[in-house]
């Protein structure tokens, strides 16, 4: 299988998970890095080996580069997605892939257009847990499943990022509220319909250095997801509570029984299955676990996917249309009314393994 040759544009917390997991992939290899601040860059490929490019422009005009993996802050994908596909370049994206489903879906369009392939984060749907999860509501046991809760009770960035104020600013359903959302569209396929209610719950905070900040968007949010093929997810989200009992899990319910997945983002997350009225038992994972989150496993899929010629499962359809979603909670909080979803895409299959 050839390798997928990869450079990564930005080089923030996130990027050292991603390089560390690529290392580890016969199918992927990085041939550097680029960032706004290039000493970034430089220490990058001294740790990790590859080059320093000098700036996005210079990773682009690369030839041996097939596709970007974009770590960009939130607000810069758009233009930096938007130039790697003019470029001729695969991209996989962190999330949110735009910050509007308008740009979201100019990127998918322009990714058809140029016969290139757009994947983007969140892909933990594809971790052991999440995918034991699914295969556990596919075995059928449980009976159509007509009630999800999620959670993500995410803390307050402030007490271990060192520049808390853009999360905050991004809003909590963008930068952690697509992982339920994520696990939740990849199993029952597109939503038609939200109904949203927004607060922002303490709005004056300060800086690990002491520095106050207000934060003006709702970081606690409750979001209810119509889904076309039945299911009705009640999401709530916060960067108010750290963990908390509710944690970031997700239970399915449904005629027959429910399943557990303690995290929507964790591979290594517990599951657990009931029978109507019974108690939770243990569900064996499919195979061991990847400790945490293996941030890369949508850049080796893509990787795949490629040479076997088949869909990758992180698609860009599926990430425009739950930006459209987050958009619509977004929109619903504002006007106090539901909010229809328009977009639609084709769910993933599980991985070979699950």
């Amino acid at each position: 299988m050839k390798s997928l040759r990869t450079a990564i544009v930005g080089c923030g917390n996130v990027a050292t998970r991603y390089v560390e997991n690529i290392a580890s992939y016969p199918n992927v290899e990085n041939l550097g890095f680029a960032d706004v601040a290039p000493e970034r860059a430089e220490d990058f490929a001294a740790k990790h080996g590859g080059k320093a490019y000098a700036d996005l422009a210079a990773v682009l005009a690369d030839p041996d580069v097939d596709c970007v993996v974009n770590l960009t802050i939130h607000h810069a994908h758009f233009e930096v997605v938007t130039a790697c596909l003019q470029a001729g370049k695969h991209v996989h994206s962190e999330k949110p892939l735009a910050m509007t489903s308008r740009e979201a879906n100019a990127l998918v369009a322009l990714a058809a257009e140029k016969n290139l392939r757009l994947s983007s984060a969140p892909t933990t749907f594809l971790g052991e847990a999440q995918q034991t999860a699914a295969k556990a509501l596919r075995d059928g046991g449980t009976g159509p499943i007509r009630l999800v809760y999620a959670e993500i009770n995410h803390g307050r960035i402030e007490t271990w990022h060192p520049n808390p104020a853009p999360f905050y600013d991004v809003g909590v359903m963008f930068d952690v509220g697509v992982y339920p959302l994520a696990v939740a569209t990849a199993l029952f396929g597109p939503a038609v319909k939200v109904t949203a209610y927004g607060k922002v719950l303490f709005p004056d905070r300060k800086t690990q250095t002491g520095e106050p900040f207000t934060v003006t968007t709702p970081e606690f949010i409750l979001a209810a997801v119509e889904f076309a093929s039945g299911p009705v997810m009640r999401l709530t989200t916060n960067f108010y509570n750290a963990g908390g009992k509710q944690g970031s899990s997700m239970e399915f319910v449904g005629d027959l029984g429910n399943v557990y997945l303690e995290s929507s983002y964790m591979f290594n997350a517990k599951v657990e299955r009931a029978e109507f009225g019974k108690h939770y038992e243990p569900v064996e994972l499919v195979r061991a676990p990847f400790d945490g989150i293996e941030f890369g496993r949508g850049v080796q899929d893509l990787a795949e996917a490629i040479a076997e010629g088949r869909p990758h499962r992180a698609a860009g359809e599926q990430a425009a249309h739950i930006v459209e979603l987050i958009e619509a909670i977004h929109t619903g909080i504002k006007t106090g009314q539901p909010v229809e979803i328009s977009s639609t895409f084709v769910p993933p299959p599980p991985m070979p393994w699950a």
